[in-house]
């Protein structure tokens, strides 16, 4: 089986920052506003492609983290998890890769759905949680995923994380803006 795409010494290696200190030549500047906006990118992706939007999943299962995100997880070494892999397609095309992981500790109660997404959007289901609460926004280098996404998708712009609380457990949200992402230079 081929590795997955974030089975890749590059995605590793990510380092990441706040974005208060990304320098701003660090940033796309007709990129930055999605990349700091503290709302629901799902929504903003629905709009900017009219409705026509869709998730494929490229992975979902049980695997262990990388270090970074362990280490902004606050979870131990080796600790497996639930990694979940999409590509985000407005209008046809790849516009956003992420993944998202999610502790077993999390997957308990009422977010054992989580277990089971399949193509619906998990941003969907974070922004409609009253008692959903998100911490701050963190940036990436742009040279470093360069390996992070299938070829198939294009090319990596930048791309961000953010840690998410659904009834105070954790989840990761890490997002890679890709080269067919046209909306990011139109106000939406």
């Amino acid at each position: 089986m081929p590795p997955h795409p974030s089975d890749t010494p590059a995605y590793r290696q990510l380092h990441w920052r706040s974005y208060q200190r990304t320098p701003l030549f660090a940033t796309n500047s007709a990129l930055r506003p999605w990349l700091l906006d503290r709302g629901s990118l799902t929504e903003r992706l629905i709009r900017a492609s009219k409705g026509q939007f869709e998730v494929r999943v490229l992975f979902q299962g049980m695997g262990v983290p990388h270090l970074s995100e362990q280490r902004a997880l606050d979870l131990p070494a080796r600790q497996r998890t639930l990694i979940r892999e999409v590509i985000l397609l407005g209008n046809h095309q790849a516009w956003v890769y992420a993944r998202s992981i999610i502790p077993v500790k999390t997957l308990t109660g009422r977010l054992r759905r989580l277990r089971k997404l399949d193509n619906r959007p998990l941003g969907a289901l974070l922004f409609s949680d009253p008692g959903m609460a998100r911490g701050p926004i963190e940036i990436s280098n742009l040279s470093m995923f360069e390996q992070t996404v299938p070829t198939t998708c294009g090319h990596p712009i930048q791309g961000r994380r953010s840690l998410f609380w659904l009834d105070s457990k954790p989840l990761l949200v890490s997002e890679v803006f890709l080269t067919g992402f046209s909306p990011y230079n139109k106000i939406s």
